[in-house]
């Protein structure tokens, strides 16, 4: 599968039921009871009808289907997401839908000993205290293996990663 797939996947159920019947009700709304109302429209080629009363629909039905995407996105990178749902939900024109894809953070990535979540930059596991990423053996923070010295605090390091006091 791709990966826009998967991302479809993490939408629940409830967001797509949510989305068809509203989407159902707004084209049988437009298709049943406004257009034969209006005189002009009524005289429109079927055609016409049909694809006047599907924009609105498909445009409701996409906005429900990204409010349950931020929803569950949001969930599992483990953000606050109550409250990017009601931000998505709320804030007009789809800015809050937006905002939460500017500022959303990275997927969490399980521990290789216990399995817990964790962020990306973490370089011990915050259950276990399993090391996640190399750290430099002085401040402790995340290094690159093709460094020579600690960014954050210029501790020589070896491809061992020895302790400070036995480097040169």
């Amino acid at each position: 599968m791709n990966r826009f797939s998967d991302d479809i996947r993490i939408i629940s159920p409830v967001a797509w039921v949510v989305a068809l019947l509203l989407g159902g009700g707004i084209f049988a709304l437009l298709f049943y009871i406004a257009i034969p109302g209006d005189p002009k429209m009524a005289r429109w080629a079927p055609a016409g009808q049909i694809a006047f009363a599907s924009w609105p629909a498909l445009l409701l039905m996409v906005l429900i289907l990204l409010i349950g995407y931020v929803n569950a996105d949001a969930r599992r990178r483990g953000m606050r997401y109550g409250l990017w749902t009601f931000l998505a939900i709320f804030i007009p024109n789809g800015i809050g839908i937006i905002l939460y894809f500017v500022m959303r953070e990275p997927l969490l990535q399980p521990c290789p000993r216990c399995g817990h979540m964790a962020g990306p930059g973490f370089v011990f596991c915050p259950q276990c205290g399993a090391e996640l990423a190399p750290a430099c053996p002085s401040c402790k923070r995340a290094i690159k293996a093709d460094w020579k010295r600690c960014a954050y605090c210029g501790t020589q390091l070896s491809p061992q990663a020895q302790p400070p006091s036995i480097q040169a």
